[in-house]
C-alpha cells in the first residue's frame, strides 16, 4: 500500500472514530463510561449510521483520486444534495443552488428575464408545457400546453434536468434561444420542429379585466404571484364601478402560484366557509377561511388542462360551494403543496420540499385527477388565441357568457 493510499486510509477510520465517538456521547448525554452498555438497537443504528457516512466519504474519496478530469468540489457537493432530494422520486421537490432560489424568488415576485413559459416534469420524464404566459415571447411563438420541450440550444434536457434547462431558457433580453419542440395530436401522430425565440423582460401582468355586451365582467388572471391579489381586487373594483351584473373569471392555461393569494382572492369570492386544507403526512391540518362578505353576481369560471395548482384550489372551491360553473375540459390535477425552505448556510441555497396535499371543501384531493368542469366545452383544434380578443371563435368563452346571461336574466 503506498503511502498516499495510507493516508486517505487512515482519514477515513479517523473520520469513524471520530464520528462514533460524538454519537455515542451525545446518545448517552456525556454519561459515557466503562460500565455502561450501549443498547443494541442503539448500537446498530449508529454502526449503520457511520457506514452511510463512509460510503459516502470513500466514494467521493475514490472519484477525486482517480477520476480522469479535474473535479469541481463544489459541484460534487451540490449533485450529492440534489441527489439526495432526486431520491424521493417527487418532481416537484428539489435541493436549489442559490442561483435556482433566486430565480424561483424572482418568478414569484413577477419580473425576471426570459420567454414566459410555465414547464413541469412530464410523466414520460420529458419537459412538459403547463402553459405559455399571456403576451409573452412563448405564446407569441405558438407554444402549447403539453408540448414537450426535448432540447435547448440543441442541448437535450430530460425532466429530472428541468432545472438546467430552465436555466439555458432565461437570460438577457434581445438574446435568442432554440427550443426543439415535440408535439403529440389527439389522433396519436406527433411532429418535432425547432422554435427561434427572442428573450424579453417578463414582467408578469397576471391579471387583465374587460366588460364584454355592457353588462358581464371578464377577469383572466394567468398566475398567482405577489402582486396578483392587489392587481385582482383592482380590476373587479373597476367592473363593480361599471355596473357589471355577471362576472367570468378566466383561469385556462393559469399554472398556479401562492396559495396565500389564491386564498385571498377565493375570500372576495365565496362568502364564509373554508376555502381548501392541507394535511402532512402526520396529519396535522391547516385550513384557510373565507369571511361572510362576497361579491354577490353570478360567476363563471373557464379551466382546461392548463389550470393547475392554485388555480385549482379556486376552481375547486367555487365548484363545491356551487358558487358558479366551471367550464371548459378537466384541469391538470397537480394538489400537493410544495414549502420553500432558505437552508442556515452562507451560500445562499434552499430546498424546495413537498410536505402536504390539499383538499377541496369536500375533502377532494386532485392530485392526478384534475377537476371535471361542469359543462365540458371543447376548443377548435385550430384555435391560436382564446379570450376577449378572439371571441369569435372562443367557443368556451361563447358558452361562459350564455350561462351568465341566463343567470341574470
Amino acid at each position: 500500500m503506498s503511502s498516499r493510499k495510507r493516508i486517505i486510509f487512515f482519514v477515513v477510520i479517523l473520520i469513524l472514530t471520530n464520528l462514533l465517538t460524538f454519537g455515542l456521547s451525545n446518545t448517552l448525554s456525556l454519561q459515557f463510561d466503562s460500565k455502561v452498555v450501549l443498547p443494541k438497537t442503539e448500537y446498530e443504528y449508529l454502526k449503520s449510521t457511520a457506514d452511510e457516512f463512509s460510503k459516502v466519504q470513500l466514494v467521493e474519496g475514490f472519484i477525486k483520486e482517480n477520476y480522469l478530469k479535474d473535479v469541481d468540489e463544489e459541484r460534487l457537493i451540490e449533485g450529492q444534495l440534489k441527489g439526495l432530494v432526486a431520491s424521493l422520486e417527487d418532481p416537484y421537490s428539489q435541493y436549489l443552488t442559490a442561483d435556482e432560489f433566486e430565480d424561483l424568488t424572482q418568478e414569484t415576485s413577477g419580473e425576471y428575464g426570459g420567454i414566459g413559459v410555465i414547464v413541469t416534469p412530464g410523466e414520460d420524464n420529458l419537459i412538459t408545457v403547463v402553459s405559455p404566459i399571456k403576451d409573452t415571447p412563448g405564446e407569441k411563438a405558438g407554444l402549447k400546453p403539453e408540448d414537450k420541450i426535448i432540447a435547448v440550444d440543441g442541448k437535450e434536457f430530460m425532466a429530472e434536468d428541468m432545472d438546467k434547462a430552465v436555466s439555458v431558457m432565461k437570460g438577457k433580453p434581445r438574446t435568442k434561444v432554440t427550443l426543439t419542440i415535440l408535439r403529440r395530436d389527439k389522433d396519436g401522430t406527433s411532429e418535432t420542429f425547432d422554435v427561434k425565440i427572442t428573450r424579453e423582460k417578463i414582467r408578469l401582468v397576471t391579471v387583465n379585466s374587460s366588460v364584454i355586451d355592457d353588462k358581464i365582467g371578464y377577469i383572466n388572471i394567468t398566475s398567482f404571484d405577489e402582486l396578483t391579489y392587489k392587481d385582482f381586487m383592482k380590476d373587479l373594483k373597476k367592473l363593480e364601478n361599471k355596473n357589471v351584473e355577471g362576472l367570468i373569471i378566466d383561469l385556462r392555461n393559469n399554472p398556479g402560484g401562492l396559495l396565500d393569494v389564491t386564498a385571498d382572492i377565493a375570500d372576495e369570492l365565496l362568502g364564509e366557509g373554508t376555502i381548501v386544507y392541507t394535511e402532512t403526512r402526520e396529519g396535522e391540518k391547516e385550513e384557510y377561511v373565507s369571511k361572510a362578505s362576497k361579491i354577490d353576481i353570478p360567476l363563471v369560471v373557464l379551466v382546461n388542462g392548463g389550470s393547475a395548482s392554485a388555480s385549482e384550489i379556486l376552481s375547486g372551491a367555487i365548484k363545491d360551494y356551487d358558487r358558479g360553473e366551471l367550464i371548459g375540459t378537466k384541469t391538470f390535477g397537480k394538489g400537493i403543496v410544495q414549502r420553500i425552505s432558505p437552508l442556515p448556510t452562507k451560500d445562499g441555497s434552499a430546498i424546495k420540499l413537498t410536505v402536504s396535499e390539499y383538499f377541496t371543501p369536500n375533502g377532494t384531493n386532485i392530485h392526478g385527477v384534475g377537476i371535471e368542469p361542469d359543462i365540458v366545452v371543447e376548443l377548435p383544434e385550430d384555435i391560436k388565441t382564446i379570450g376577449v380578443e378572439n371571441l369569435k371563435e372562443d367557443s368556451q368563452l361563447q358558452k361562459g357568457l350564455e350561462v351568465i346571461k341566463n343567470k341574470i336574466k
